[in-house]
């Protein structure tokens, strides 16, 4: 597999998880918020702004409020 393969591979895989998103945007944030809050609790909040920047960049992509 070459680097050619590899860009058309990841291509493809971001298509799909386009497709899947759309209109599921509200379900995607929320999953996304859950799973960092998770990430969060487990770490003990060594990450917690690492993770909320993630949080809020989903929300901003997505189009949902906060």
């Amino acid at each position: 597999m070459d680097l050619g393969d590899i860009t058309h591979a990841l291509g493809d895989i971001k298509d799909k998880a386009e497709d899947l998103v759309h209109g599921h945007g509200d379900q995607v944030a929320d999953a996304v918020d859950k799973a960092t809050d998770v990430v969060d609790a487990k770490t003990g909040g060594r990450f917690h702004s690492q993770l909320e920047a993630l949080d809020d960049k989903v929300e901003d992509l997505l189009g949902g409020d906060d």
